[in-house]
């Protein structure tokens, strides 16, 4: 019996049929339902963990509330009971101060009444005394103050610094004058007055200066005046001169014023000269040999003095008697010419012995020049310092040995119990001296007149002018020549700086200086630079006035170059040669170069190479020539290529062809080779005698005179193969020598190595 389908069977058949399909479209769904689970999970995991987070984040934020509170409370607790102390500490220091307060006003009511009680003794105690002092006549205050000054002023070191003007109040309330006191003051008073006027000193007014000084009692601060004088020169040294003639004015009034001051003089230069110290020489040296010159000394401390620094010659020893000697040279040259000849002798002997410094030989050259010159830039006493005759003068012979005491006592207080006797002596004698003195001057004032009378009226206008200043301090000419160094080295070309050098307006006499400055800052370069060379050539070029003091100066600087070191030599020679070539000055001032062995040294030399060298660069070898070959410059350039001597025509030759120059010597190797040599010119001086011969034997017989002169041309001819032979024998045995040195050179150096090969081996 067949079953019959029902709609169960059917559903379950659509299902049967679809189940593979519906399996198949299921997968993807399922894969996106785990992925949804699993983002769930982690979600829900996160969530967790942040809650936790969060939870231990409140509890410890709980944690730090009930710390806050409880500090807090802490806290306000502690300031409760410290206001509770510090209330009762208040109360209890109220309570101390009031207790205080009275003890004090107790203890000033008690001081109050104590100082009650002492001024009222004190006011009845002073009664008292002014009733004594009534009735026993007690000396007033004055007395008192009085003696109170003396104290002051007889002390020791003087006491404390008293103003001028309280001093002469003193002085005045001191009535005694034989006094401590009034001595001390009038001899503070004279320190001052001696040490004013010598400061004051000068050529124009030193016979106001004498005058005031002479009114002072110089005899009693004879001491001070001494120290005064010294000390002001050693300070100046420039007015030695003017200080000298001071003291012998004085000397010739005082003459033991005039000898303390040269003793102590002497003393000082033997101390300087047993110290080494060369300052305190020169100083002391100086202002003797002025003395010397003004006869306050005699020539014999001055020979004393010179045979005791040259004796035995140092460096400073010799440079100290050169100073010496330029003072006053002039007056022993006069007075004494055997004595200064002899210790021109002994610096003879130490020149040509060299074994001082070369500055120091180079000092003694100018010595022996400015003796040649006559001394004439160091003149023994000027004409204005000419003051005291010589009949007045008194002469003090001193030696080294002799002055031993320089009286120091001299220069300190000391009370004179005559005081007043000896100060009314010498206001008497000083009236004599000044009143012999002002009829003198008065005298002298007549005789001018009556000639003045006779001149022409210009000169009354001149002598109705004031007195020109001299400045002997050359102030002003350091000035000029700080100006000029800052122009020069503040200017960009050469153009700016003579601009500006021109605007200077130089006064008459300083070009000279403007020319000396070029040339210092040229030398003073590292290298030569062309600035300075085109600076002089633009003034030359600008006024023909600056010509003539480079033109001296370039002679001046070839006489002294030996001065200079090899930098400053080169730059000198560069700068000159620049003005050369471009004809700023003239080429005739090469007429003081002799260039011989004898008459040049290494520097002279080299001036002469690196001048010659840079005009070669400058013109060129072929113009330089014909410079040298011309007529009219024929008289500049005969002491450089000398003809006179066989000799120096070589060494000049020698010299040129050495720094490169060869071919200016061309006109002197054909002088030399037509130039008779020495053997010639023996025989032409011997030729007069045999012509007299020969004419005399010709008066005997006519037919000698042939073979006279035959004879004669024979003898010269042998003379000269006579002179060639000599000549190569001498080269022969020159290279013979030369050969031997070498050779004992070499044999040195082999004997030297083999002994180094011997010590190594042993070393080994």
């Amino acid at each position: 019996m067949k079953r019959s389908h029902s709609k169960r069977d059917g559903d379950d058949y659509e299902h049967k049929d679809h189940s593979k399909d519906y399996e198949h479209d299921y997968e993807p769904h399922r894969d996106r339902e785990r992925g949804r689970d699993r983002d769930r999970n982690h979600h829900r995991e996160r969530r967790d963990r942040d809650r936790d987070h969060n939870r231990h984040r409140d509890q410890n934020r709980d944690r730090e509330r009930n710390r806050n509170g409880d500090r807090e409370r802490n806290r306000d607790r502690n300031h409760y009971y410290n206001d509770r102390s510090n209330s009762y500490k208040r109360n209890l220091d109220s309570e101390r101060s009031d207790m205080e307060m009275r003890s004090y006003e107790l203890r000033d009511e008690k001081r109050s009444r104590d100082y009650d009680k002492e001024n009222r003794r004190r006011s009845e105690k002073n009664v008292e005394e002014t009733e004594k002092k009534q009735e026993v006549n007690v000396p007033d205050e004055t007395t008192e103050r009085q003696n109170r000054t003396v104290e002051l002023l007889t002390s020791r070191t003087g006491g404390a610094y008293i103003p001028p003007a309280k001093l002469r109040m003193m002085q005045a309330e001191i009535t005694d004058k034989s006094g401590a006191a009034y001595q001390r003051i009038a001899w503070e008073a004279l320190k001052k007055s001696i040490h004013g006027y010598i400061n004051k000193v000068n050529i124009s007014n030193i016979g106001l200066i004498t005058r005031e000084l002479l009114k002072e009692n110089i005899v009693r601060g004879r001491g001070l005046l001494a120290r005064s004088i010294i000390q002001a020169q050693a300070a100046s040294p420039t007015f030695t001169a003017v200080y000298a003639a001071l003291t012998a004015i004085i000397n010739s009034k005082f003459p033991n014023i005039g000898e303390l001051i040269l003793k102590r003089l002497v003393i000082q230069f033997k101390r300087g000269f047993r110290r080494n110290d060369k300052p305190l020489c020169i100083s002391a040296g100086t202002f003797i040999a002025h003395l010397v010159n003004q006869r306050v000394a005699h020539e014999i401390l001055a020979l004393e003095i010179l045979t005791l620094l040259v004796e035995t010659p140092t460096d400073d020893s010799v440079e100290v008697a050169i100073a010496f000697l330029k003072e006053c040279g002039m007056k022993l040259t006069e007075v004494s010419r055997k004595g200064i000849e002899a210790i021109f002798e002994m610096l003879r002997n130490i020149l040509h012995e060299g074994q001082l410094d070369k500055r120091v030989q180079y000092m003694i050259e100018v010595m022996f020049q400015v003796r040649k010159d006559g001394f004439k830039d160091h003149e023994a006493v000027p004409e204005d310092l000419d003051l005291v005759e010589e009949e007045n003068q008194f002469t003090h012979i001193v030696t080294l040995d002799e002055a031993t005491d320089a009286q120091d006592i001299l220069n300190v207080f000391k009370f004179d119990a005559e005081y007043v006797n000896n100060e009314d002596k010498y206001k008497q004698l000083s009236k004599e001296i000044l009143g012999s003195d002002a009829s003198g001057s008065e005298s002298e004032g007549e005789d001018d007149e009556e000639e003045s009378s006779d001149e022409d009226s210009s000169t009354a206008v001149t002598e109705g002018k004031e007195d020109v200043i001299v400045d002997n301090t050359e102030t002003n000419l350091t000035a000029l020549r700080r100006t000029i160094y800052l122009t020069i080295h503040s200017s960009l070309d050469f153009e700016e700086c003579a601009h500006k050098l021109m605007k200077m307006q130089l006064k008459p006499g300083q070009e000279i200086e403007l020319c000396h400055m070029f040339l210092d800052c040229c030398a003073e370069m590292r290298t030569y630079e062309k600035f300075f060379g085109l600076l002089a050539g633009r003034f030359c070029a600008i006024n023909k006035m600056y010509v003539t003091p480079f033109e001296q100066i370039f002679q001046d600087s070839y006489h002294t170059i030996h001065r200079l070191d090899t930098n400053k030599l080169r730059n000198v020679s560069k700068f000159f040669a620049h003005l050369l070539f471009t004809d700023s000055i003239s080429w005739e001032v090469l007429s003081c170069i002799k260039l011989t062995e004898e008459d040049t040294t290494s520097s002279n030399r080299i001036f002469i190479k690196i001048l010659f060298q840079e005009l070669s660069e400058y013109m060129g070898l072929s113009k330089l020539n014909q410079r040298v070959k011309d007529v009219t410059l024929q008289h500049a350039f005969e002491g450089l290529f000398p003809r006179d001597d066989p000799k120096n025509t070589r060494f000049a030759i020698n010299f040129f062809t050495s720094i490169g120059l060869g071919g200016l010597t061309d006109d002197l190797r054909e002088h030399l080779k037509t130039h008779p040599k020495p053997t010639i010119i023996s025989a032409l001086q011997q030729k007069p005698e045999n012509a007299t011969e020969s004419s005399i034997d010709s008066s005997l017989s006519t037919s000698s005179s042939p073979t006279s002169s035959s004879s004669s041309s024979s003898s010269s001819s042998s003379s000269d193969e006579s002179s060639d032979e000599e000549l190569k024998k001498q080269k022969k045995k020159s290279k013979k020598e030369r050969r031997k040195k070498q050779m004992a050179k070499e044999s040195k150096k082999k004997h030297k190595k083999k002994e180094k090969v011997r010590k190594a081996k042993k070393s080994k």
